[in-house]
């Protein structure tokens, strides 16, 4: 169907790639136990968001471009690594004011602003961009004339089981924030970890090379 091969070995791949912690896992673990249930899914949902845009772009041959011109992988990968720096050092300076106890609500605006941030955060990761078009013509026909259509079917089954995993991440997260219900001072340290941690991700995208 549509030129698709082996489709239940990709599935099986995908899933052991989704339980493979990387950037998104982490950033999604850090957001659900420092910030709550709500602005976690929002930040997973906005992660899945990405992806998304990343499988219309393997299907289009937007991504081709970053694998085959050094320029520009390095101008996304500088503004990915820079937007992680910039939302570690965020969370870093601004510990304590976010600080917020399990049971108050949260605002929307905070909802969308983690969701907005989920789909940048991925959407500027150069990698996954990559590693969507290296793993997804593996699956395909080299002659099938519906490969645009095999890569959506392809994406979205890789996103799908990626939800599930992603939603499973943020909920099982903020749980761990009731621990800190009455230790606002380990959940600030745990904020500032965060951030220290997403600055590490940042540098480290900043330094690395292509697939």
């Amino acid at each position: 169907m549509l030129g698709i091969h082996d489709y239940g070995l990709f599935v099986a791949a995908g899933i052991l790639l989704n339980l493979t912690p990387g950037q998104d896992t982490l950033y999604i673990l850090g957001s659900s136990i420092a910030n709550g249930r709500r602005i976690g899914i929002a930040s997973a949902l906005g992660i899945v968001t990405g992806c998304v845009v990343h499988t219309l772009a393997a299907a289009l041959g937007l991504s081709a471009i970053l694998a085959s011109s050094a320029m520009a992988f390095t101008v996304v990968k500088l503004a990915g690594a820079a937007y992680l720096i910039y939302l570690g050092i965020r969370a870093i300076t601004g510990a304590r004011a976010h600080i917020l106890s399990p049971t108050k609500g949260v605002a929307p605006g905070s909802v969308i602003a983690a969701f907005r941030q989920g789909v940048i955060t991925n959407v500027l990761n150069p990698k996954v961009a990559l590693f969507f078009l290296a793993l997804l013509p593996q699956f395909i026909d080299h002659d099938s004339p519906t490969k645009v259509a095999a890569f959506i079917a392809l994406g979205l089954t890789f996103i799908a089981t990626g939800t599930a995993w992603c939603l499973v991440l943020a909920v099982a997260a903020s749980r761990v924030r009731g621990f800190f219900a009455d230790r606002p001072r380990a959940l600030a340290r745990f904020s500032q970890a965060s951030g220290a941690l997403f600055v590490l991700l940042g540098l480290r995208l900043a330094i690395s090379e292509r697939l």
